[in-house]
């Protein structure tokens, strides 16, 4: 009998569910895709409505290719043009109906999983194992199959609830990750902040990047020309 060789794409699904915050999505897809890796997109219903308000682009599955393209151009404060085009070549769109999407099965090989943003639906959902929509579902599969899932949460305040989400996820493996800026590292542009955000998730996920000026243990570092 023959044996059938494993595929050898190791994507890292990519969920960005309704929390304001796109540029998070968008800061975390260019660094992956620029590092060589494999994505695997899951975009939610209420995040396309997020996306539309805070970059005008109505995000469609079947035009996905070209709105994808567009929201990586744009900069943290929405201006056009402000990265090059990104290749896409090596991305794959699921619709966040499609439960019997590849992320859906643990059987489909995946290196992990990064929520960016996470709203608190998607954190209670993912927290009660819901599996309500396809990105819910990856998320349960990616902790059920011990892959590293991160949950960059962004809201606040956050309530007893949510807190009490967020530990649940924690207790199953994930990273909690809030979209929380930092200054020391010499922001100087709305791009720089996001750019911070997205570059912890990424240590998180143990994905290489240039994003941003890390620590080097002496003060006065985010004053300094980069």
């Amino acid at each position: 009998m023959e044996h059938v060789n494993a595929p050898s794409r190791r994507p890292w699904v990519v969920g960005v569910s309704g929390a304001s915050g796109t540029p998070y999505a968008a800061a975390v897809l260019r660094a992956l895709l620029a590092a060589g890796e494999a994505v695997d997109l899951v975009v939610s219903r209420a995040s396309r409505l997020t996306l539309l308000d805070e970059t005008g682009i109505a995000f469609r599955d079947g035009h996905w290719r070209e709105d994808l393209a567009r929201w990586l151009e744009r900069g943290a404060d929405g201006k056009p043009g402000t990265f090059e085009g990104v290749d896409l070549s090596d991305v794959r769109h699921w619709p966040a109906g499609d439960l019997a999407a590849g992320p859906s099965s643990g059987s489909y090989p995946v290196k992990g999983m990064i929520i960016v943003p996470a709203s608190t639906a998607c954190v209670a959902g993912v927290a009660l194992g819901l599996s309500k929509d396809l990105l819910q579902r990856a998320a349960s599969v990616t902790l059920k199959e011990g892959r590293r899932l991160v949950v960059a949460v962004r809201e606040t305040p956050l309530n007893g609830q949510t807190l009490r989400h967020l530990v649940t996820l924690d207790d199953a493996g994930a990273v909690v990750l809030p979209a929380s800026p930092a200054f020391y590292a010499g922001a100087t542009h709305i791009q720089d902040l996001v750019d911070f955000v997205a570059g912890r998730a990424l240590d998180a996920a143990g994905v290489p990047h240039t994003l941003y000026r890390r620590w080097q243990g002496e003060l006065g570092g985010g004053s300094r020309t980069p």
